[in-house]
């Protein structure tokens, strides 16, 4: 299994390289751009200018620039922020923690609601439970995400004062720990679940339905099994090696999903960092919050792997 999961590590790298170099080459393309930006203050000189182009590397050919941006990368360094004017590892740092807070809560309710959902309509198929849960997953997956929470903002905030509906914390660098001020984090997690539960939750109920009917199910069953015992132990672990795929896949739902619900309930982490560079043009910040997206991207699917093999012992990495 060891050198499976090595051969996957080194292949990721060409990957990563070439999302990087993608990256690189389309956030250069953009219109604007740093030279731009210091062209609208009024007091910028043209030698002044010239000065700060030179200074940021500007002056050199692209294929210069990428190459110089590429070594500094593999190095751990990621450039420099135009806006702030410090390390750009550094403004990623105090970001982090919050938007891992909020995609992990957001993973673990979508994964406990679409198992709750998916295995009751597997169980009473074809039933009013199975018609409800089906109808709602349809409107779930229908329902932008904005919208949706603009929806429980006005719903759970403004009309009956449960949850707070903004400023989610003191600011960057200010969270206190994982299980601080959750009552601030349900309404921006509630969102990012909502927009997968229906999708899963239908992934579930075939996967179900497939293996509820399998042979070694009524094997189980005629022996007195449990039923409990026989869903949950057996029904249910073996459903569940195509829900993780599924999983896995939507993993960049959750990272795209949090730069509009963040910057909604004004959550301070990477999402909305992205949006707020998106529009100063920080381009060096930009293309750091895709590779370090990129890299989530890989390691969850890389971990995938390693639940297949929990799953279903036959699986072997080999």
């Amino acid at each position: 299994m060891r050198a499976y999961f090595s051969r996957r590590f080194i292949g990721a790298v060409p990957l990563l390289i070439g999302i990087a170099v993608i990256s690189f080459v389309f956030m250069h393309a953009m219109p604007g751009g740093p030279r731009a930006l210091y062209g609208k203050s009024r007091g910028m000189t043209d030698e002044r200018r010239e000065q700060i182009r030179v200074n940021m590397g500007l002056d050199q050919p692209v294929p210069v620039q990428l190459g110089k941006w590429l070594l500094n990368l593999a190095q751990g360094d990621l450039g420099d922020s135009i806006i702030q004017n410090r390390p750009v590892s550094e403004v990623m740092l105090e970001r982090v923690a919050p938007t891992l807070r909020l995609v992990i809560l957001a993973i673990a309710l979508s994964i406990v609601l679409a198992l709750v959902a998916g295995i009751s309509s597997a169980l009473w198929r074809y039933s009013f439970i199975d018609h409800a849960i089906s109808a709602l997953a349809f409107i779930g997956l229908a329902m932008p995400v904005f919208w949706l929470g603009l929806m429980l903002q006005l719903f759970f905030a403004v009309q009956l004062g449960w949850l707070p509906s903004a400023d989610m914390t003191d600011g960057p660098g200010s969270d206190p720990g994982f299980f601080a001020n959750l009552d601030r984090i349900i309404l921006p997690a509630l969102t990012l679940a909502l927009g997968t539960v229906g999708s899963w939750s239908r992934y579930i109920r075939t996967s179900m339905l497939e293996v509820i009917n399998q042979d070694y199910i009524r094997t189980a069953r005629a022996k007195g099994l449990r039923e409990v015992l026989v869903i949950m132990r057996h029904t249910l672990r073996n459903a569940l090696i195509p829900f993780v795929t599924v999983v896995a896949i939507d993993i960049p739902f959750f990272l795209t999903g949090a730069v509009v619900t963040e910057k909604i309930f004004s959550w301070p982490g990477l999402g909305r960092l992205f949006f707020d560079t998106l529009g100063s043009r920080d381009y060096p910040v930009l293309m750091g919050l895709l590779v370090y997206s990129a890299v989530l991207i890989v390691l969850a699917n890389i971990l995938a792997d390693l639940v297949y093999g929990w799953l279903d012992p036959r699986i072997k990495y080999k």
